[in-house]
């Protein structure tokens, strides 16, 4: 296929969605230098090998893929028609992505019940490390309730049809990868000590 060829319209579309994919990539190279620098930090004699993640992370884990689902359904409404339906499966989608955020500060201050802060003289590296790619990734997660917000607000001016998705799609693309990537920031961090 010819990237030249095509409408004004076509070449736009292709242009955002190829911007998308380059952040995404920059992101997914950032990640994995967070964490294979967790991973040769991991050898220091000071590294904490028997902690264990809080249950709130275990939470936000399953909140954010039940995102992910609610996002898709909403998609599908909106393919087919259904508005109320697509409104209602966005507003659960901000909700629960909401809902991930409330819980991993909560995982944070469980964090901080077990006696370990993130500077200070109670701190260590491996607790800076969860919480650097914790707090990142969280930040991203807010970049997606705020695209999120404008797929709603366009949503609600009846801006997207089953010709006109590309800010859905693209706000969809974006929040399916930050939950991917919390799933795989959750297990590295579980099962690398």
């Amino acid at each position: 296929m010819d990237l030249t060829q095509g409408s004004i319209e076509e070449k736009n579309k292709r242009a955002k969605k190829m911007m998308l994919w380059f952040a995404i990539i920059s992101l997914i190279m950032s990640f994995a230098a967070w964490t294979s620098a967790f991973i040769v930090s991991s050898s220091r004699p000071d590294w904490l090998k028997d902690f264990q993640l809080p249950n709130s992370f275990v939470i936000s884990t399953v909140v954010i893929m039940m995102s992910s689902v609610s996002f898709m359904l909403a998609q599908k409404a909106l393919k087919s028609h259904i508005r109320k339906a697509t409104t209602i499966w966005l507003l659960v989608t901000l909700v629960l992505g909401a809902l991930f955020i409330f819980n991993q500060f909560n995982g944070f201050q469980e964090i901080i019940n077990q006696g370990y802060n993130f500077t200070g003289p109670t701190s260590n590296v491996t607790m800076s490390y969860i919480y650097l790619i914790a707090m990142v990734h969280i930040l991203h997660v807010v970049v997606g309730l705020i695209c999120l917000l404008i797929v709603i607000y366009n949503h609600f001016k009846q801006k997207y049809n089953t010709e006109n998705m590309l800010g859905f799609e693209l706000a969809a693309t974006f929040w399916h990868f930050i939950d991917i990537l919390w799933i795989y920031l959750f297990l590295f961090l579980y099962f690398v000590r």
